[in-house]
């Protein structure tokens, strides 16, 4: 059997205290977007946004028109608290909230939403079609010139001028430039 030594190296590694390891916990990302400066303030208005869309939900089922709860985006007005503004698809379903928006007021006071006003507006429809770049090859080039109508208009025009008139030099200038 062997003897083990104890060499000054060894005894210099051993008189250290062991080091424990950093505690390293997950936070739930919740708990880091509350607490950031920046990011809470996002969160909390998507928060807000979410309440405000399950309570507009509850009331237009209430009044038999939940179904319009999808196609609608709801926000509160910029500076007034009071105010609601909902974004529709299209002009029926504004139509249709305005015919209700007394009893949709009563409704969300019921659910713990209180406001004075709702503003109903149209979200612009996206256009159907795209512009797109022109070709090189086909790209569009001006008139090269007068075509034979135009340049005898013109030149009956540049015949009934007075030879010393400033207009005459100008369609004597026009035509000249526009035969090239």
């Amino acid at each position: 059997m062997k003897s083990l030594s104890l060499s000054p190296v060894a005894l210099f590694f051993m008189n250290f205290p062991h080091k424990p390891s950093p505690k390293r916990t997950a936070h739930d990302w919740k708990d880091y977007l509350r607490e950031s400066d920046g990011l809470g303030g996002i969160l909390a208005k998507t928060e807000n946004l979410a309440k405000l869309k399950a309570s507009l939900h509850l009331a237009l089922v209430a009044l038999e028109q939940g179904h319009l709860s999808p196609k609608i985006d709801a926000g509160w007005r910029s500076g007034a608290q009071d105010e609601l503004f909902l974004l529709v698809s299209s002009t029926s379903i504004g139509t249709r909230l305005q015919q209700i928006l007394p009893s949709l007021i009563n409704e969300l006071a019921k659910n713990g939403l209180h406001c004075k006003a709702i503003k109903v507006r149209v979200r612009p429809a996206p256009p159907a079609w795209e512009i797109k770049p022109r070709d090189e090859a086909r790209k569009y080039e001006g008139a090269k010139g007068f075509n034979e109508v135009a340049k005898k208009s013109w030149q009956e025009l540049l015949e009934k001028l007075a030879p010393d008139s400033e207009l005459r030099k100008a369609v004597e200038r026009l035509l000249q430039n526009k035969s090239k």
